[in-house]
């Protein structure tokens, strides 16, 4: 049967006062201009209460709360954030007591090395990788793998060997390194590996056996830090696979020992959503028990932009 051409009936449609309606956007949660002078907490009481920064302003409460309180806060931290030069705000971070422990990668490692030692990082793989000199700096592959090898050798994790390592060569660039701060601060540091993924692993000197040690003991390392947060915070920073892959298993061992982590806070900060980090940190770990949160931006800009305000922030008790 072929329909009529026949224009619906709207005689009777119902409406209703628009101000009973729950509307999703209300000017009492708009941004207000921002006061020249006003400095960081100005800027960051000017914003709007909707989205993204009230999701902002959510994270920056909870993770003062969790320091005023003395509650675990780690920070999960990809390569690309030291690189992006922010080691100066996370140890500044550090030594205020906003962090209690640090996750890091491989690459992640390299880069705070290759800083405290030549303090510069982050080849250009492009110009490299064609002549065969990609990942090939003697200093790196030699001085991190022995590092790795005698402290594992000792019984400690990855990142607590190269830390003392650090520490004891005094290189011209100590006081840009988060692993010769978290030695000094006595902050845990556990770094998680994956074979053949970080430059290192192309050398001589490279042991598969002190690799895969140090990272498992420092795999179960992070499971007793995970253990800690309750009322806490994880913020995974610039990781889209191996970080948030292994805060889910650690969190799966916590529980699976009756662990609570009622309370927890988790955030992904990165400048994309990704899958890993969505469920693996914001999503599944919290659920039912506390809050996740996803901040999108860049690491040189959001990083620097949430320790002014959480120093604001504690500087206003």
């Amino acid at each position: 049967m072929a329909f009529p051409y026949e224009e619906f009936d709207l005689t009777g449609v119902q409406t209703y006062p628009l101000a009973s309606r729950k509307s999703k956007a209300n000017v009492t949660d708009f941004a207000s201009p921002y006061k020249p002078g006003s400095g960081v907490r100005g800027l960051i009481d000017s914003l709007p209460n909707l989205l993204a920064a009230s999701d902002f302003r959510a994270v920056v409460g909870a993770i003062r709360d969790a320091q005023r309180a003395r509650r675990g806060i780690l920070w999960g931290i990809g390569a690309h954030v030291l690189k992006t030069g922010l080691s100066p705000v996370l140890i500044d971070l550090m030594e205020r007591r906003f962090v209690s422990a640090i996750a890091t990668n491989g690459a992640g490692v390299i880069h705070d090395f290759e800083l405290a030692v030549s303090g510069s990082t982050s080849e250009e793989v492009d110009e490299a990788l064609g002549p065969g000199s990609f990942g090939m700096a003697e200093e790196t592959g030699t001085l991190l793998n022995a590092a790795i090898s005698e402290g594992v050798g000792r019984g400690l994790g990855i990142g607590q060997a190269v830390g003392e390592r650090l520490r004891a060569m005094k290189p011209a660039h100590e006081s840009l390194s988060v692993l010769a701060a978290a030695s000094r601060l006595a902050i845990p540091v556990t770094v998680h590996v994956g074979i053949g993924t970080d430059i290192i692993h192309m050398h001589p000197a490279a042991s598969g056996a002190a690799l895969g040690e140090g990272s498992l003991r420092d795999f179960r390392y992070l499971v007793s830090n995970v253990g800690r947060l309750a009322h806490g915070g994880y913020l995974n920073c610039g990781s889209a696979v191996v970080l948030p892959e292994v805060f889910l298993k650690a969190v799966a061992l916590v529980r699976n020992r009756g662990i609570p982590l009622d309370g927890l806070t988790t955030v992904n900060l990165d400048f994309m959503r990704m899958y890993r980090p969505q469920t693996n940190v914001v999503s599944r770990p919290v659920a039912g028990i506390g809050k996740g949160y996803s901040l999108v931006g860049h690491h040189e800009l959001m990083i620097p932009l949430l320790a002014a305000a959480l120093l604001e922030a504690d500087s206003g008790r």
